[in-house]
């Protein structure tokens, strides 16, 4: 079993952020960076900004739902980023965990799903960050325009947690049917 992970920028990251607690992971060749939802930003800014790491493309943001998960985990969601660096071709996964501090089956502004926008390093994660606000609830912090980007504005729920009927809470009930004629 390999105890020491192969990738270049972890060693990187600890020389020049020591005092961040970081954890690493390796599965199936890659690489996550695991850190605190405070020292998330701030790891992502030197990600791009440090000329011997140079991500400089974000790929995505995403986020995960743990809620059942057989594995004990630190939180309940995480906001991913998946990072690239162009002249390389080597990748990068950051992920912070959140635990949220109120019911989840609903709609309220829990203040413990909240984790720093990172639009003002990658103009590009406007939408990313948009969509998973949207499906999941989490917000961020210092967003330019942080609304609901595929769901209406007053949509009852967050559809991509794992509390959220499968079947919906009859969204589609009321829908008039369009025939083709009508069309």
């Amino acid at each position: 079993m390999k105890t020491r992970l192969d990738h270049p920028t972890i060693g990187r990251v600890k020389e020049e952020l020591d005092d961040m607690k970081l954890r690493s992971t390796e599965f199936r060749g890659d690489t996550t960076l695991v850190a605190d939802p405070s020292d998330a930003h701030r790891l992502l800014r030197f990600l791009r900004d440090d000329p011997q790491c140079n991500y400089n493309l974000l790929c995505d943001v995403t986020a995960v739902d743990y809620l059942d998960y057989p594995a004990k985990m630190i939180g309940r969601f995480a906001v991913v980023w998946i990072l690239a660096n162009t002249e390389t071709s080597c990748r990068i996964r950051v992920k912070t965990f959140l635990n949220p501090s109120l019911d989840t089956s609903g709609i309220a502004d829990d203040p413990a799903l909240y984790v720093d926008s990172s639009t003002d390093i990658w103009e590009g994660a406007e939408w990313r960050e948009r969509e998973v606000f949207d499906m999941f609830g989490i917000r961020f912090r210092n967003h330019p325009d942080l609304r609901r980007i595929l769901l209406w504005k007053d949509f009852p729920a967050f559809p991509l947690r794992k509390d959220y009927p499968l079947q919906g809470r009859g969204e589609r009930t009321n829908l008039a049917v369009v025939k083709r004629d009508d069309s």
